[in-house]
């Protein structure tokens, strides 16, 4: 299965104006544009070991429905459809400000990032102003399929329940990526990678004795809503984002 796949990469949101920087965390550990922009080659071009992917996710518990969940949930998707009507055609998203992330990359999916919503994301949860836009690319046009919404890596699964019930949807994060020591970046790449969030090494110990920078959160919470799709289980499906990421993303810098 190519789920639990590994990061996310997308750095997208690895860039400062993607979210925000961890006070706690050191600023030599930051993730870099270069960390990020190398794993998702990785991926998208499918050199990736699934043996490694899952000890760099982390995905949010699935609860037991309650009687509003449903209902909560529906709501936001009401307010999703609307609002991402005008962005069909692409061109209009990039008039707005979203950026294509590495869009010479071959990736199955492509994500359009607003860094200036991807900033409110960590002060509100506005269903209207998704973090990025989630397209397919067939020549060269591209076909709006759905939108990520992100949060600090701070919240709890209770405050992510709030935003949108985890009886519905699951939240990821990518972690336990070992950063490459200068010299080693190639080790990132490849099927047998040591290094980044498509890795053998995920821990601590294990980086620390390669030479390399651990970061146990590279990013921040993640979901993805496809709200177009008939059913829940296919609107907030766990599977096809987890599919799209294993080809290369958008993601999210540490943020606090």
């Amino acid at each position: 299965m190519r789920h639990l796949l590994a990061f996310t990469v997308f750095g997208l949101f690895c860039l400062p104006l993607y979210a925000q920087h961890d006070p706690q965390q050191p600023s030599g550990q930051a993730p870099s544009q270069g960390d990020l922009s190398a794993t998702t080659e990785a991926m998208g071009h499918g050199h990736h070991d699934h043996e490694h992917m899952g000890a760099h996710m982390h995905m949010t518990a699935l609860r037991d429905p309650q009687p509003a969940d449903a209902d909560k949930a529906e709501k936001v998707v009401e307010q999703v459809r609307p609002a991402l009507e005008k962005y069909r055609d692409y061109k209009v998203a990039l008039a707005e400000g979203f950026k294509i992330f590495l869009p010479n990359v071959p990736q199955k999916m492509y994500h359009f990032t607003s860094w200036r919503y991807a900033v409110g994301e960590a002060f509100r949860f506005e269903p209207t102003r998704p973090t990025s836009l989630l397209y397919e690319k067939h020549g060269n046009d591209y076909t709006l399929i759905g939108a990520m919404y992100t949060a600090p890596v701070r919240f709890s699964e209770d405050d992510l329940n709030e935003r949108i019930p985890l009886s519905v949807a699951q939240w990821h994060q990518h972690v336990n990526m070992c950063r490459p020591p200068k010299g080693h970046e190639m080790e990132m790449l490849g099927k047998h990678a040591r290094f980044g969030l498509a890795g053998s090494i995920s821990t601590q110990e294990e980086c620390e004795a390669a030479g390399g920078t651990f970061l146990p959160h590279v990013f921040g919470w993640m979901v993805h809503v496809y709200p177009w799709e008939k059913t829940p289980d296919a609107i907030w499906s766990v599977e096809r984002q987890l599919d799209h990421h294993d080809h290369g993303m958008a993601g999210m810098e540490h943020s606090k």
